[in-house]
């Protein structure tokens, strides 16, 4: 490795992790300045707060900004040397564009290795102190987004809730079907399921239970219930970010028990899944990107350069979030999902490569 390559390779690194660790002390202080009043009411000791949250917080946002700031040191670091017309002295003297290229990939694989193996590994061990944290001291242990929450309890038991509230452990048009051999065999219905923490039973009020048999339809109503059901409400309103703190083993074996209680939030735990890999992979898109605008001098500076870089990172994110809508939302496959803007921004990150100055 020639000197040059050291060079740009210490200081690709060395402006990435100054800028992480400034957005990052920014990021924290702010988020104090935030719970500032949760903290002073909370049991949690000064240790837990530190290491338990702060850690793990530091962690979990500084892998999540990541890509965007590996962008904007490539802009920075590679806008300066153009501005002081290095480039051009380097493509003169019979230094390739391609060649030139070397040093920013090598350090960006060793980038990509560090997300890879966080994303896969440290991050869901991270992820799972931060949440146990926030879980017993900042929010409700248990939360659900949206309505129409179907559950398998068990093979032919499937529960129905048109709409729960987390805070009182309570269902709304709550419906419980028991199916045998691919036939319905009795429903039960209500306005209203609430569980009750204490005794592990779900008192259910203004029910009708339907039996289908040989003899017909059989009806029976009634005004209150008392019954053991194999459900309780962390499992109806298991918050999604807790996938986030599973290893991509446990995630797998969860996204198939999803599948199996009929879960409607499994695409998102599949668009988890495969962004571990692909969000790291975009930082060879960044690299080039990054590389190909910047290389070029011209009036205005870096200034000029960086604003062009945000925004085709703002496109890329929301690239990004059209494509997971279309995953959760129209039917698209989550793999093909994440790995979209990928693609296209690679093919843009080509088409900019190819007119940068050689």
């Amino acid at each position: 490795m020639k000197l040059l390559d050291r060079y740009i390779i210490r200081q690709f690194l060395g402006t990435f992790f100054f800028i992480l660790l400034l957005i990052m002390s920014i990021a924290v202080v702010f988020d104090i300045s935030e719970k500032t009043e949760d903290f002073a009411t909370m049991t949690a000791t000064r240790q837990e707060i530190i290491f338990d949250y702060y850690l793990n917080f530091i962690i979990y946002y500084a892998n999540l900004f990541s890509g965007l700031l590996i962008f904007i040191a490539v802009i920075l670091f590679t806008g300066k040397l153009a501005h002081r017309t290095e480039v051009i002295a380097m493509l003169s003297s019979g230094v390739s564009f391609p060649r030139l290229l070397v040093p920013y990939f090598v350090a960006a694989t060793l980038l990509t290795g560090i997300a890879l193996v966080t994303n896969h590994y440290v991050l869901p061990a991270a992820n799972r102190t931060r949440l146990a944290f926030e879980e017993a001291h900042i929010r409700v242990p248990y939360q659900v987004k949206g309505k129409h929450i179907h559950r398998e309890i068990e093979p032919g038991v499937i529960a129905y809730f048109e709409s729960f509230n987390a805070q009182r452990s309570t269902g709304y048009r709550f419906s419980l079907e028991h199916w045998e051999d691919g036939a319905l065999k009795s429903k039960l219905t209500s306005e209203r399921a609430a569980y009750d923490s204490s005794s592990g039973r779900w008192r259910i009020t203004d029910l009708t239970i339907r039996a289908f048999g040989p003899g017909g339809e059989a009806i029976h109503r009634a005004a209150e219930l008392d019954t053991v059901i194999k459900l309780t409400p962390k499992d109806i309103g298991q918050r999604n970010e807790n996938a986030m703190s599973m290893t991509s083993a446990e995630l797998d074996r969860f996204i198939r028990e999803e599948r199996a209680r009929g879960s409607d939030a499994v695409t998102f735990f599949l668009i988890e899944k495969h962004q571990r890999s692909s969000y790291p992979f975009a930082t060879y898109v960044f690299t080039l990107i990054g590389v190909s605008i910047s290389s070029r001098k011209v009036r205005g500076g870096t200034g000029v350069h960086l604003a062009l870089g945000v925004l085709l990172i703002l496109l890329y994110i929301f690239a990004m979030k059209m494509t997971t809508v279309g995953a959760t939302n129209a039917g698209l496959d989550p793999l093909l999902a994440v790995w979209i803007p990928n693609v296209i921004f690679g093919a843009v990150a080509i088409y900019i490569y190819q007119r940068a100055p050689k």
